[in-house]
């Protein structure tokens, strides 16, 4: 046995073969590598598993619907790593309606500009609704290309949204992070947060759908406990017009009255919009001129994409899309409830706010009809004691008068002293001309009232102070109720509430005068304030009406500087025949 030397190395056991030979160890490596990716996919697909399913319960953890479609286009692109993503929603004409981004900030999304409508590719998920995957968007043949300052993007991914088999919107991704495009994994899992996604959609709809109905019925209920006491139809009418314009969430809303005998709708009530919408209150429009009479004649509602093009209003009124609802009980129109968004407003209401609306239409309707009612019994014990104090003046009073008429005339000639004698046929004139104005009165007595002018007048003069803080004077003569025509009413009191309007805005007035007149053939509203006072030649918007309606009547409107401070504005027509 030879001896080992001092610096050799022991040699190491050599590795057992397990009685393999070379080429199936190599075979067995393949093999133990395919396990070990194998184990990898199943530990990825596990982590993506893990987040859909905590992607589905964030998704659905918030009733808000904006708010649910924000977090299913982030979640999206989390699952399927792409850079960008976005969720458009469709609508009844098959046009994206809305466009929720992801990954782009909000600067560069202003700088794009608008939202897509749905063409080119986009469009393919909106004709054809099926997964949609390609390396490069730019290539396809219906591709459009991209608006300025749009970042690029290649990689794409689509997925339709459907909510009760019905389309709601497409899921779209683009730029894949870490790959050239997105994978069939990406495709399945995206489709499956989809599914997910119909279903949060679903519940975020139904929950917001329950939120209005409840606000909706509030306000019905606000209207039917205004039908058990005292109705008055200025505050009715004002009361529905702001519930709804709040309830719908509305930038305007207008209550129109019909009036069957001259087929026109007369503007009774603006509740929000600019200075050039309230100056439509009282205008007058025929409804053979406007494009919802026939339907709501019928009973139906309207739907308009803009109030500018639904009716010749005098005043320009462009509005977002507006819905018109009747106001009627059995088959009698009372009028119209109008509710209009903003240019820039959501789109057409859907088929349950329309339910909602003409629920809440038909609560309107009946306060309409009681409060008519109620003017009507107020009107006849008007008429009533008209008709007993008319008879007592004809019956006793001129009778007393003409017979001290008669008396001092056959004292007159007995009379020794000239003077005695004038005075007495003097007297006799002032009882004559006391005759002729209390027949004057007994006429005005007897007249029919289509109106009260005055009661109308004097509710704008009421509403005016609340906002003023002191009641403004008011001074009313003449036959008002009587001379007034009915075509000429619905300006006057549109100018009066104006020139209320003005001073309650503008004048910052400690007193302000309000006088109607009827004399010598003409109609005359007057509103003197002591304010700051206001340049003429600077009068816009509301003034301009008001000098218009003066002209269609053929009348006249000042504007000038009050004695010693403030601002007198004088409005004048003709009575016409």
């Amino acid at each position: 046995m030879a001896a080992s030397t001092p610096n050799s190395r022991p040699e190491s056991p050599p590795t057992p073969s397990l009685g393999l030979s070379p080429l199936s160890r190599v075979r067995l490596d393949e093999l133990l590598q395919e396990m070990l990716d194998r184990v990898g996919e199943v530990v990825t697909s596990r982590e993506r598993l893990r987040a859909l399913l905590d992607a589905v319960v964030a998704i659905g953890s918030d009733l808000d619907l904006r708010t649910t479609l924000q977090r299913i286009v982030q979640a999206a692109c989390e699952l399927a790593g792409a850079r960008y993503g976005a969720l458009g929603v469709v609508g009844p004409d098959r046009m994206l309606h809305d466009f929720i981004v992801h990954g782009i900030s909000p600067e560069v999304h202003a700088r794009i500009g608008d939202l897509p409508h749905g063409r080119g590719v986009l469009g393919l998920l909106i004709d054809e609704p099926r997964p949609l995957r390609m390396p490069d968007i730019t290539k396809h043949p219906k591709s459009y290309g991209f608006p300025p300052n749009h970042p690029p993007m290649h990689s794409f991914l689509g997925v339709p949204v459907l909510v009760r088999d019905r389309i709601f919107g497409n899921l779209y991704l683009s730029e894949k992070q870490g790959a050239t495009e997105f994978t069939d994994d990406d495709e399945e899992i995206v489709v499956a947060l989809a599914a997910a996604a119909g279903v949060a959609i679903e519940n975020a709809r139904l929950y917001a759908l329950a939120h209005r109905r409840e606000r909706w019925l509030a306000a019905t209920a606000e209207i039917t406990s205004l039908l058990l006491g005292e109705v008055r139809r200025t505050d009715a009418l004002a009361l529905v017009a702001r519930r709804a314009r709040e309830v719908a969430e509305a930038e305007l809303s207008l209550v129109l009255l019909f009036d069957p005998e001259g087929e026109t709708f007369t503007v009774e009530v603006v509740d929000g919009g600019d200075e050039a919408a309230r100056a439509l209150a009282g205008t007058v429009v025929p409804a053979a001129e406007t494009s919802f009479g026939e339907a709501v004649a019928a009973g139906r509602h309207d739907l308009v994409d803009d109030l500018a093009h639904a009716a010749p209003w005098p005043a320009l009124l462009s509005t977002g899309p507006a819905v018109i609802a009747p106001l009627a009980t059995a088959d009698t129109l009372h009028g119209v409830l109008v509710i209009a968004r903003g240019a820039d407003g959501d789109g057409p209401a859907t088929d349950d706010d329309m339910a909602l609306l003409s629920s809440f239409a038909g609560q309107a309707a009946l306060a309409m009809e009681r409060a008519r009612g109620q003017e009507e019994r107020e009107l006849l014990v008007v008429l009533e004691d008209r008709e007993r104090i008319a008879r007592d003046l004809h019956d006793v009073v001129i009778q007393r008068l003409f017979a001290t008429g008669l008396q001092l005339q056959s004292v007159a000639p007995m009379s020794i002293r000239p003077e005695v004698a004038k005075r007495i046929n003097a007297a006799v004139d002032d009882l004559d001309a006391t005759i002729k104005d209390i027949r004057r009165t007994i006429f005005e007595l007897r007249t029919p009232m289509s109106a009260a002018l005055r009661t109308e007048i004097r509710e704008a003069v009421e509403v005016a102070a609340e906002s003023l803080g002191f009641r403004p004077d008011l001074e009313l003569t003449g036959p008002i109720d009587s001379a007034v025509p009915d075509q000429l009413r619905p300006d006057l009191t549109a100018v009066l509430r104006e020139a209320l309007s003005n001073a309650v805005r503008h004048a910052q007035a400690d007193r302000v005068s309000v006088a109607v007149r009827v004399h010598a053939g003409r109609v005359s509203v007057t509103v003197t304030d002591d304010g700051v006072g206001c340049d003429p030649a600077a009068a816009r918007g509301g003034l301009v009406n008001l000098r218009e309606r003066a002209e269609r009547h053929g009348g006249e409107f000042t504007l000038r500087p009050a004695r010693p401070r403030g601002t007198e504005l004088h409005w004048s027509v003709p009575l016409g025949d």
